[in-house]
């Protein structure tokens, strides 16, 4: 391959996809040669978006972003970093005032192959086998990582070739990635920086000839190296190169994948490249600049041409000089503000011991793998846990770039950064806990747009459970904004250009569209979350329909407690929920008809299932009771569900997890005493139940729920009902028995486990003891205290006042 020099073109500038090395020679060589254009790899249709570069408002990592205008599902993106060449190359053509171009396959054709070209489809997202892939490393794996076919035969992407890897073994080294930085990105990094623009320049346009010369190797030894579609977008390089020289002059620059530099340089007709790009099939399409972040630049989410570091690689393109000191420093305060004690002196050898590990390895300077082992050894102290955090937030980074507000957007992306402003919401790419006040108009708003957000399938929000109380006006979230949510906004546009009205229209089609009753249950929620009037009535329709259809009592009781909840939030929001509660109350009378014949038949899965529904149905009547709405009979539907649950608890074909589960809950209720407890625990337990069903009983009863082992500790005859029974299994049998045990005594805290080993290690009272203590009234249980200490109990009276104001009624409660 000819060299071309510094005052002749055109100028083939063959790179690695976010290299920081490639970066600093692209932009010396740019310096050297002054061209008349710039030519970049990537979708011809961003050659209208290019200018958007230089807004001020543009701040990197950001993507191209190009979809089909008819299938928003169908997209591709092709990122840039501060440090990726091609923004540096971008950025330099806009400052200089050069005319730059784009050009790769147009994405009109990208998008139209993906599905017909043999290879495999993306994940939806254009994360796989879209514009990422038109950036591989050196152009190595467009559609991502390679697997087996369904036959056992090895899928084509085993068969590629990675260039990177080919040169590093060449060269002796076993690590590709060591060896590109050796060679390439620790090149000017090292004292003061390089020498005279002049020479800087003519060593780049050196460099890129070298390189161009190896990948020329390669491709006589490899051709396409297992790309075939390369071939077509080589083609259409070599004709926009050719219409650029045209119109330019043969003074242009061309900054391309390095794998490419060969196919360009050879010289072929216009019309046998023509030939090859004829009946490429195409689809309309869109492109726009979306937000990027350095975790979606990390090969480790999935990205083909990704690279393991983006946060180093930020850093070496960034420091000025002295980056192993720069990146220890930077270290050092991250673990300061986590608390770890981190001294000057600690950086001072952490940065002796990368220079000594470097040498001792033959590197010209330390690189990440240097630098690591020396934070692990000095900063963290051997310890992987403070290196993990290390690697997070800064090897990869939590970076999220920004877009101006020009860039071309759908309507609903307009309204979306309009309600963001608004509402000073700014999207952030690190997850972030927020707790939301409903009583907030500026809250309440928020958990407005995060609700409907989330019925658009926009998942920026993850709800969790509140730390700061348990009330309905607190709603806690974990936030975190992916470059991929640009696309399900894209295809949420489909149903209206705001939130509010897009939201509505995707609640009324999934609300005709649903086929369970508990999917129309947890809609009108989160309808009743979002605010979504208008989309309410339509909602309530299919619910009712639904529920005067269905009669599975399981469906049902999947269904009354977010029914139940809509009611009860409802009520903090505001909203009339008069016709919820009519179909709740409906709801739950059915359920307690259907639920006692329900309870036979069933397997151990079916058990466990009913179980956990039996128990959402408890918590839902108890809720719906306390509503207080007119045409609700709190009591009455109280006590009817009391009803159901002694049937349960003595239905003998039930499960005996359900029949136990039923007695709890009837204790807890005060329903059933302790004396009625214990008989029906000593009959679940006596000889004549086989002991996998006595031990289902017992997780029933004990497993689960809150306090069941508080409540062996302090019922000693319970506790001695369950030792008399399990001291008699056999020895057959108890190995069936054990898992069922195991499972129930293992949810337990470790204090109550402890109390209960401490318990039965002391073993039974003798007779004796027994005796004396049944003299003795206020004799205290086995491992517990006299009795009440009441000038101990005085002590926290007035705190107590104080927390939940008149103790009266509550002394009332406990005369009584």
């Amino acid at each position: 391959m000819r060299r071309p020099t510094a005052g002749e073109g055109p100028w083939l500038l063959g790179v690695r996809h976010h290299g920081p090395g490639s970066a600093r020679s692209v932009r010396a060589a740019l310096d050297a040669v002054s061209p008349s254009a710039v030519l970049i790899e990537g979708p011809p249709e961003a050659d209208e978006l290019a200018h958007l570069a230089a807004d001020m408002d543009m701040r990197p990592p950001v993507a191209l972003l190009a979809h089909a205008t008819d299938d928003p599902g169908r997209s591709a993106f092709w990122p840039f970093a501060e440090f990726s060449p091609e923004w540096v190359a971008l950025r330099w053509a806009l400052d200089h005032g050069v005319p730059v171009h784009f050009i790769d396959l147009p994405a009109t054709h990208t998008l139209a192959l993906r599905p017909a070209d043999g290879e495999r489809e993306g994940d939806g997202q254009g994360e796989k086998g879209g514009a990422e892939e038109q950036q591989p490393p050196l152009t190595a794996e467009p559609d991502g990582t390679a697997g087996p076919e369904a036959d056992g035969r090895p899928h084509p992407e085993a068969l590629r070739v990675d260039p990177l890897a080919v040169l590093a073994d060449a060269a002796g080294y076993d690590d590709p990635e060591r060896w590109w930085e050796d060679v390439v990105e620790h090149r000017g990094t090292r004292g003061a920086g390089p020498g005279p623009e002049d020479d800087a320049g003519e060593a780049a346009l050196a460099s890129f000839h070298a390189l161009g010369e190896a990948m020329g190797a390669l491709r006589e030894e490899f051709g396409d190296g297992g790309h075939p579609r390369d071939l077509v977008r080589e083609a259409h390089m070599r004709v926009r190169l050719k219409a650029a020289r045209k119109e330019h002059g043969d003074s242009v620059a061309v900054v391309c994948g390095a794998w490419h530099v060969p196919a360009l340089a050879r010289r072929t007709t216009l019309t046998a490249d023509r030939a090859l790009l004829k009946g490429v099939p195409k689809v309309r399409t869109a492109l726009t600049w979306v937000p990027w972040t350095h975790r979606r630049l990390a090969r480790a989410g999935g990205y083909g041409a990704g690279i393991a570091s983006p946060g180093w690689y930020g850093h070496l393109f960034s420091a000025p000089d002295r980056p192993v000191e720069r990146w220890l420093t930077k270290v050092a305060g991250l673990l300061r503000e986590e608390g770890q004690q981190v001294s000057s002196a600690h950086v001072i050898e952490a940065v002796r011991l990368a220079s000594a590990l470097a040498t001792l390895r033959g590197r010209p300077l330390a690189g990440l793998t240097e630098t690591t082992d020396a934070i692990r050894s000095v900063l963290c102290e051997g310890s992987d846990v403070p290196l993990a955090l290390i690697e997070d937030r800064l090897t990869v980074g939590d970076v999220l770039g920004e877009v101006p507000a020009a860039a071309p957007a759908v309507p609903l992306q307009r309204d979306l950064d309009r309600l963001q402003r608004s509402l000073r919401f700014k999207p952030e790419a690190a997850d972030r806990d927020v707790d939301l006040d409903l009583r907030k108009e500026n809250d309440a708003a928020r958990s407005r747009l995060l609700h409907r957000l989330t019925l658009l399938r926009v998942d920026w929000g993850t709800p969790t459970a509140s730390r700061s109380g348990t009330g309905t006006f607190r709603e806690s979230w974990r936030l975190s904004w992916q470059p991929e949510l640009a696309v399900r906004v894209a295809e949420a546009g489909v149903w209206g250009t705001t939130v509010a009205s897009a939201a509505t229209a995707k609640a009324r089609s999934d609300a005709s569209s649903a086929e369970q009753l508990a999917d129309i249950t947890a809609l009108a929620e989160l309808c009743l979350r979002a605010e979504l009037s208008d989309a309410l009535p339509v909602v309530m329709r299919a619910l009712a329909d639904r529920a005067a259809l269905d009669s599975d009592v399981g469906h049902l009781a999947q269904a009354l407690p977010a029914l139940v909840r809509s009611v009860r939030y409802g009520d903090v929001r505001g909203t009339d929920t008069a016709s919820l509660t009519e179909v709740a109350a409906g709801l739950a009378e059915r359920i307690f008809v259907g639920l006692p014949p329900a309870c036979t038949g069933l397997d151990t899965d079916g058990a466990q299932e009913l179980r956990r529904q039996i128990e959402a149905v408890h918590t839902a009547v108890g809720l719906l009771a306390d509503t207080g709405a007119a045409r609700v009979d709190g009591p009455g539907l109280r006590e009817r569900w009391r009803a159901v649950l002694r049937a349960i608890a003595d239905r003998e074909t039930a499960p005996g997890v359900v029949r136990g589960r039923a007695v709890r809950l009837l204790l807890d209720e005060g329903t059933l005493d302790e004396d009625a407890v214990a008989r029906r625990m000593g009959l679940a337990l006596s000889p004549g139940t086989p002991p996998p069903d006595a031990a289902a009983w017992i997780e029933g009863f004990l497993g689960g729920a809150a306090g069941g082992g508080m409540l062996l500790v302090h019922d000693e005859r319970l506790r001695l009902l369950l030792d008399t029974w399990l001291a008699s299994v056999p020895a057959a049998a108890f190995t069936d028995v054990l898992p069922l045990l195991r499972r129930t005594f293992s949810a337990y805290e470790t204090g109550v486990r402890r109390t209960l080993g401490e318990l039965v290690r002391r073993g039974r009272p003798s007779e004796g003891d027994a005796a004396e203590g049944a003299a003795l009234p206020g004799a205290p249980a086995d491992g517990f205290g006299p009795g009440l200490d009441r000038e101990r109990a005085d002590a926290v009276t007035e705190v107590l006042r104080r927390l939940l104001g008149d103790l009266g009624r509550f002394e009332q409660v406990g005369a009584r």
